[in-house]
Order: structure tokens, then sequence, then C-alpha cells
């Protein structure tokens, strides 16, 4: 059973991170998803597709999706029905996203950037536009095959890398799909995240393209 709030007492900030596939959220912001939920936070997910194209048997990817949802400490996650390689666009989508946004009632939201090669990622971030349109903080993530992104928001992910690099692992089924020899896709996250860190000027971190970003100071 939760504790309830006592008088007075703020219920703890909502993120809702969202991914066309199962890893993108792991790859784009787990580490800003498991800092957060060490300081509190409530960390939900919301994933578009089973990632059947690239499964070795039926229910794998869902399965590994779990296992890394509870290194994540996400307390949902919310699965969108979508075919892999077939998220569509139009009205449908953007409700299922709205619905979730509803339920929710997120305080951040983290979706794919929409310059990308792959079309889920392209279709995911421009329903998330529409279905966010009344959510204060809304932040793009890069993936592996992200196109053209030029960040401005950094978090520091330090102390939490090697947390990061354990819920992408749980996807034991795609860490060898780089199409690159000898280099998996915990090669991908260590050097985006020194890159990133690089620019941010710290160790490792991650890096978003904000759509919309609320700086309350005092």
């Amino acid at each position: 059973m939760k504790p309830t709030l006592s008088d007075g007492e703020m219920p703890a900030p909502r993120i809702l991170a969202l991914g066309a596939h199962p890893d993108d959220i792991e790859a784009g912001c787990g580490g800003t998803l498991i800092k957060y939920a060490q300081s509190g936070h409530q960390i939900f997910l919301m994933v578009l597709t089973g990632g059947e194209q690239g499964e070795p048997a039926p229910g794998v990817r869902k399965a590994e999706q779990e296992q890394a949802a509870k290194i994540l400490c996400a307390e949902k996650i919310f699965w969108g029905g979508c075919e892999d390689a077939h998220v569509p666009l139009g009205y449908d989508i953007v409700q299922k996203i709205e619905s979730v946004v509803e339920e929710v009632k997120p305080n951040f939201i983290f979706v794919n950037y929409g310059e990308d090669t792959h079309q889920d990622h392209r279709h995911l971030a421009m329903s998330t536009m529409s279905a966010t349109r009344y959510t204060k903080n809304v932040l793009f993530y890069e993936g592996p095959t992200t196109q053209n992104f030029s960040p401005t928001v950094y978090v520091d992910i330090e102390s939490v890398l090697e947390d990061k690099v354990l819920a992408l692992m749980s996807h034991s089924s795609q860490v060898n799909k780089t199409n690159i020899e000898g280099l998996t896709i915990s090669d991908f996250v260590r050097s985006a995240a020194q890159f990133r860190g690089f620019q941010g000027r710290v160790n490792n971190a991650e890096a978003f393209v904000p759509l919309r970003l609320f700086i309350n100071l005092g």
C-alpha cells in the first residue's frame, strides 16, 4: 500500500517517457529517469510497439522491457499496441497518447526526436507534439538513428551511468544489433554519454532538445 500524503504535502513530480520500441527509452533518457526516480519522482513509460520485427521469439522484447522498467523504477508501462515499423500518423495515435497523458498527468515528458531515419521515431515525435500541447515540459531525446540533434538541455548522469547500461543490457536480444562489427549498443551509450558530458562540461550526460521547458527560479 502506498503511503498517503499528509496535509500540505505536495505529490511527487511525475515523468512520462515515451518510446517507439522497447529499448528506445533506456538508450535515450534512461539515466535521467533513474536519477530522478532516486530523488523521489514517479516514473511512467509508454512504449508504442512490442518490437516484433527484431525479436528472436514472440514476447521476448516485451519481457525485456518489463525487466528494464524495474531498473528504471517505473511504476507502470503503457503499451501502445502499434505494429513495429508501422507506427501510424493521425488522430487514433494522438488519442492513445493523450489518454495516457491524462491518466499520468506528468510534469515532464521525454520522447524520441523527430529527425530520425526510423519512421516509427518520426511518427511518435510528431504525434506527441499534438498530444502534449497542454503539457509544460516536453523534451526530445536522441538514439542511434537520430539525425541533426543539437541539444540545449543536459542532465548529469555520472552517478547512474552504470545503472543506465544495466537497464539497456536487459534488452539482451538487441545488444549486438548495431550493424557495426565489434560495437554493442552499450558502447554507443557510453560514447554518447561521454560526448554529451563533454559538451555540458561534466563527465557523462544525457542531452535533450526542448519543445517546451519552464524554468522557475525562486
